[in-house]
């Protein structure tokens, strides 16, 4: 263990480790390299061993923020097809969903991330 971390248990009992803000400030030279090496980090900050902040890579903070944004889309989706699921009423035209959604049905699709049969 390094001196300038302090052990925190989380409530599911995982230990991390915090960095206090005067030591993060001094290694963050050494965090930037260490990104720069691969590693993600994550690196938390705080005072008295309490979590307040984390220094994630740049790369992972765009990969989380992707992940962010497909889920609050997702739960915009879900909230629409849950509603129109309930609804007793005749169905709606295809066309009228994609609209609503905002996608685009005469877009070609970029499926070259899917696996070829």
């Amino acid at each position: 263990m390094n001196s300038d971390e302090t052990p925190h248990i989380l409530a599911g009992g995982e230990r991390i480790w915090v960095i206090g803000p005067s030591a993060a400030a001094e290694h963050l030279p050494q965090m930037l390299e260490r990104f720069r090496s691969g590693e993600a980090g994550p690196f938390i900050v705080g005072d008295a061993g309490q979590p307040e902040g984390v220094v994630i890579s740049w790369d992972l903070w765009q990969r989380l923020a992707v992940l962010s944004a497909d889920t609050l889309e997702f739960d915009h989706v879900y909230d629409i097809a849950r509603e129109r699921l309930a609804d007793k009423e005749p169905s709606v035209p295809l066309e009228d969903v994609a609209a609503e959604f905002g996608w685009d049905l005469d877009e070609p699709i970029d499926d070259s991330d899917l696996p070829k049969k």
